[in-house]
């Protein structure tokens, strides 16, 4: 399995910067992946355009230069991991 090579820290719905509730990028030829620690978080992808209900059990993929929101659902804890080669796992 491919370590990250950087990981944000860890948010809760109040410290989840608004960069990250806004529509931003990975950027090229890196990976990401959301993972939630606790509760749940809403990830949109917009292009192309669809929701994803993450929770501990379910992480969030993202490619390089994928337009993407995340959305705390009530309390959570989440980060996010990041790849210089797609992430397996």
């Amino acid at each position: 399995m491919t370590e990250p090579y950087r990981s944000t820290p860890v948010f809760n719905e109040k410290t989840l910067p608004a960069a990250l509730r806004a529509r931003h990028t990975t950027k090229a030829g890196v990976w990401g992946v959301v993972r939630v620690l606790e509760g749940k978080v809403k990830l949109t992808y917009l292009e192309p355009p669809s929701d994803l209900l993450l929770d501990p059990d379910t992480p969030g993929p993202l490619l390089p230069d994928q337009p993407h929101f995340v959305e705390p659902i009530g309390a959570m804890k989440m980060r996010v991991d990041f790849y210089n080669e797609p992430p397996g796992g």
